[in-house]
């Protein structure tokens, strides 16, 4: 059996300018679900919709962009990045803006899956450029340094604005990045390495394989997105003050910084594979300790871990993909499977509430999703090693 190779020579993706501009789009394109608690409680406060409801338009909106995520793996290798992107940040502007104009529940529910193709398609394109570097364990690592920053100033920021300025936020933040079309290199790895007639053994490993490390994205990603949709109401249902519960956001938020250097150091010590384990184990009980109710305390434990771990959790699933996967149909796929685990993961919270059950049920799901995620993502190691041993352990 032929072992697979990765690709170490520098590309255009590895240029200053692709880098930066890729950084940029990825914290605009996850800004909304960064920003989902303060995006959430707005739409209750301010617009009146019930905590179900809130679920149904949170999932709107990240299933929107894991259907955009689809769409762009499926044409990023045979289509100019450019275009991806000019087109993916217009349905996004444009859907955004009409949100400024009506505010009933049945339109804004359709006009957030809107909004979430869009983004889907821009962020496709950001997170497969990122996955293409020569190094893309460093390079989703520097993006998720900066997500901790963009996270905070989101934390900050969001509750000061009205609805109307929250959507006027994102539209200003998407077009920023049109100014600096031309930085996105238009073309593929694989498409390059055909014109200079070289060969590849990518091939070589089963598609399924990235499949299965798809499906672990996706059932890690209910948890989280249930989590992060309903934490902040939930803090509200134990009688938990806003000002506490935003504070604890807010500074919770920072602790992604010190997830990313632990990352870097489990990365050179131990490679992907247990850094991973090891992060989604903790991961379930952060989140089991809030299934006996909330308190100050164990609010403040639960959310500071759960930004710390999440680092984890998202830089070694997505260096795992970028590794296997130098196309990039894969890697553009990622916030597909992340939007669609966003998408599933609110609405099952929010018929565990429609049917009068407590939030208890809500976090006790988060743990079940949570496991399944290490038992799929061992099971694509287990079939990795077949084709190329050790690959994550370095």
């Amino acid at each position: 059996m032929e072992y697979m190779e990765i690709n170490q020579t520098k590309t255009k993706f590895d240029d200053w300018r692709s880098v930066t501009l890729s950084l940029y789009m990825g914290l605009v394109g996850y800004g909304v679900m960064v920003g989902i608690p303060v995006i959430s409680s707005a739409w209750s406060e301010k617009l009146g919709f019930t905590a179900e409801q809130v679920g149904r338009v949170a999932g709107a909106d990240m299933g929107g962009l894991s259907l955009g995520a689809v769409v762009v793996a499926f044409i990023i290798s045979r289509m100019n990045r450019r275009y991806l992107v000019i087109y993916g940040a217009l349905i996004t502007i444009f859907a955004n803006y009409l949100c400024t104009i009506f505010e009933q529940y049945e339109i804004v529910l359709w006009l957030r899956v809107l909004s979430g193709i869009g983004n889907g398609i821009y962020t496709g394109v950001a997170v497969a450029a990122l996955g293409a570097t020569i190094k893309p364990v460093r390079a989703f690592n520097l993006f998720l340094f900066a997500f901790a920053f963009s996270q905070a100033m989101e934390m900050r920021v969001l509750p000061q604005l009205s609805m109307d300025g929250i959507y006027w936020f994102f539209i200003i933040a998407i077009s920023i990045s049109l100014l600096f079309i031309k930085w996105i290199v238009p073309y593929g790895i694989m498409s390059q390495i055909k014109s200079d007639k070289e060969t590849s053994s990518i091939p070589d490993v089963p598609k399924y394989i990235l499949w299965l490390a798809m499906g672990a994205i996706f059932l890690a990603y209910i948890n989280i997105g249930a989590y992060w949709v309903y934490i902040e109401l939930a803090s509200f249902s134990y009688g938990i003050s806003q000002s506490w519960t935003g504070g604890v956001l807010f500074w919770g938020s920072l602790l992604t910084l010190v997830g990313c250097g632990f990352a870097a150091i489990a990365n050179n010590l131990y490679g992907i594979v247990k850094p991973f384990v090891g992060a989604s184990i903790g991961m379930m009980i952060i989140v089991g300790l809030l299934i006996g109710g909330i308190t100050d305390t164990n609010l403040l434990i639960s959310v500071f871990m759960f930004n710390f771990l999440w680092i984890f959790t998202d830089v070694f699933q997505m260096a795992t993909v970028a590794t296997i996967d130098r196309e990039g149909s894969f890697s553009a796929l990622m916030p597909g499977a992340q939007g669609m685990g966003q998408i599933v993961g609110p609405n099952i919270a929010a018929t565990i509430l429609g049917a009068n059950y407590s939030y208890s049920a809500v976090f006790v799901m988060c743990m079940i999703f949570t496991g399944l995620s290490i038992v799929v993502y061992l099971i694509m190691r287990n079939k990795l090693e077949q084709y190329s041993p050790q690959l994550l352990e370095k």
